[in-house]
């Protein structure tokens, strides 16, 4: 495509630079004005409102004609060429398989319009008549009305005449569709892939093509080398695939059909590892990976979901356009998109925000397993608390459909009763309390939280006990204005846990992670979105330790009472609350100067001879009694 040459003609004020930079940028082919090839009499006249003739356009056609021919890496050119004669000679000695026409029209009164709004420009409103007079229907290349906007017209364009896409996504399952049509709607042009599996996946992309309006210009693939020859350099691909063995499927069949400096991105839950795995291979064949996780669901991947991208700045930076096109935007209108850092940054951050959303999952289970079977409210009096309490400074998402869920009902049943308690996880969880192990990280409350679907898990073991023992039976004297308090400072507790997490590893990994931008990116799209987190980006723009922040230190303080006495008199339960006792554990622990920790430390010597330092000793040294 490198010679190609695309001019795009049509009366001035037609949009014929607008739509030629457009395609310009889309194809990286230089772009050219044909009125800047004007000599000083041309545009003389025409600005004194005097029609250029013939002969004074000969020079003007001759010195294009010339700069055409003279072009090696493509070209894209805004050019009048109001009649066939003058299009004849700017074709001269020019490929014709290398040469394409796009021609714009439209009513006089809109372009007189858009004329009367253009600043700068020499060419008068006065020389329209004559440009429409002389204006003759061309005999070859794509007519356009411009009726449409320009992202409009260049998609148009790129579909009508085969030119590369701008963006492919690989993988066409519910996020990778969703992902699909968000980006059309924002004006990109796509190709899209999804693998051909005989009676279960077979013209996947063409389907999806076919059923969504926004995608009826997309390009649709069951061949991989088809879906990669049909992008633009520097190409773009996003990977919808499943973690794991599938994504090397992909990136494996994708090296040999690439080229130095495209990009390829994982927009899955893939282990941060894998990530710096990958991108290693790729750098030896001058490939970019990005790590890019992706948070929503099905809805934010379709309306603007939060993006966190890992890799090199380099490819960020071809890429970051459409990424945060796509993304959801903050309270001030920027998106919820950045680059996090280098090697595998963006999925590191996307799995804790995952072991986040389990500790915030798991406490509203038990916010609503101490109001409803505790302390005896139905689920309608359970969602009307709630509703107050998001109402009152804990707005968030996961509450919010909390609150839904809990008003839904299947006839005069509570759909919520039909639902059985063996709860699943996807992986993430884990990965984040192990990283969480090998970086030394208290991540307690997502581990419990974690652990807690690991026990629903054991439903029919659940049952045997449940039926071989009666617990303790204690009523449960609770105010709901104190587990209200609780569960708000838990949260905190939580999201300092996380944040924490995510420092220790940017600090091991070297990475700079601006833990406050990170939390404005969580502001909006993702599914940990809420009031806190707002005021978590506040906080840690201060300060990286969100509780050591003195409006918060007052926070925590003024909760912490209520945080006691709800796990006290959840003690006397005999349903489990691991989140909510958690939270206090850590909240104690992380406050304790002088922890029983010493006799650990001297029992591993006792056993093992592990050492230990002493207070009385700053300087680190290890001594080792022999305690027999």
């Amino acid at each position: 495509m490198n010679n190609h040459v695309y001019i795009i003609t049509g009366v001035s004020g037609s949009g014929k630079t607008t739509i030629g930079q457009l395609l310009a940028a889309h194809l990286a082919y230089p772009f050219a004005d044909a009125d800047a090839f004007h000599p000083p009499e041309n545009i003389s006249k025409m600005s004194a409102g005097i029609p250029l003739t013939d002969a004074d356009r000969a020079g003007w056609l001759l010195a294009l004609n010339q700069y055409i021919r003279q072009q090696k890496n493509g070209l894209v050119l805004a050019c009048s060429a109001l009649k066939q004669s003058y299009r004849n000679q700017l074709a001269q000695g020019v490929a014709e398989d290398s040469l394409h026409w796009i021609h714009l029209y439209g009513e006089m009164d809109l372009v007189r319009r858009r004329m009367a709004e253009r600043k700068g420009h020499f060419m008068p409103e006065s020389l329209l008549v004559s440009q429409f007079d002389t204006w003759e229907k061309p005999d070859a290349g794509l007519l356009i009305p411009i009726l449409q906007t320009p992202e409009e017209i260049l998609r148009q364009i790129i579909s009508t005449m085969a030119l590369p896409t701008q963006w492919g996504l690989a993988g066409l399952g519910v996020m990778g569709l969703n992902l699909a049509r968000n980006f059309a709607r924002r004006g990109f042009a796509l190709s899209l892939y999804n693998r051909h599996v005989s009676g279960t996946e077979e013209k996947v992309a063409e389907k999806a093509v076919n059923q969504y309006p926004e995608l009826k210009e997309a390009q649709a693939f069951e061949s991989l080398p088809d879906f990669v020859q049909s992008l633009a350099r520097p190409r773009k691909i996003l990977l919808m695939v499943n973690a794991g063995a599938a994504v090397d499927q992909v990136f494996e069949a994708l090296i040999p059909l690439l080229e130095p400096g495209d990009v390829i991105m994982d927009g899955g839950n893939s282990h941060y590892e894998d990530t710096q795995r990958r991108q290693a291979e790729a750098a030896k064949h001058d490939l970019f990976f990005l790590g890019v996780g992706v948070s929503g669901g099905e809805s934010g991947a379709l309306n603007g979901p939060a993006i966190m991208c890992g890799g090199d700045a380099q490819a960020y930076a071809q890429v970051a356009a459409g990424l945060e096109s796509i993304a959801a935007k903050d309270a001030g209108g920027q998106a919820c998109a950045a680059l996090i850092g280098p090697g595998g940054a963006g999925h590191f951050v996307k799995m804790a925000h995952n072991g986040i959303e389990y500790a915030e999952m798991q406490l509203l289970a038990e916010v609503y397993g101490v109001l409803r079977w505790d302390l005896g409210y139905t689920p309608d009096e359970v969602a009307e608390i709630l509703t107050q309490w998001a109402e009152n400074g804990l707005q968030s998402y996961l509450l919010e459909i909390t609150i839904a869920i809990l008003q839904r009902r299947e006839g005069s049943d509570w759909l919520l009763d039909k639902i059985s308690d063996k709860a699943a996880h996807k992986g993430t969880g884990s990965w984040a309390s192990i990283a969480a192990s090998e970086l030394g990280a208290p991540l307690t409350m997502m581990t419990e939280a974690l652990f807690a679907r690991f026990v629903a898990a054991l439903r029919d073991h659940r049952q045997v006990m449940a039926a071989a023992y009666t617990a303790p039976q204690h009523k449960v004297t609770l105010d709901k204005d104190d587990l209200k308090q609780a569960y708000q400072l838990a949260r905190w507790v939580n999201h300092q846990q996380g944040f924490q997490f995510i420092q220790m590893a940017a600090k091991q990994y070297q990475w700079q992670v601006n833990l406050s931008e990170l939390a404005r990116i969580w502001t909006n799209g993702c599914i940990i979105r809420s009031e806190l987190m707002q005021l978590a980006q506040e906080y840690l723009s201060d300060s990286p330790d969100l509780l050591l922040h003195p409006d918060l230190k007052n926070t925590v303080t003024a909760l912490w009472p209520s945080l006691q006495r709800t796990v006290s008199a959840l003690s006397f339960s005999s349903r489990a609350y691991p989140c909510l006792m958690s939270a206090l554990a850590a909240l104690n622990g992380s406050v304790t100067a002088h922890s029983a920790a010493h006799l650990i430390q001297a029992q591993r010597d006792y056993f093992g001879a592990h050492l230990y330092e002493r207070v009385d000793d700053p300087s680190g040294k290890k001594y080792h009694t022999h305690w027999e």
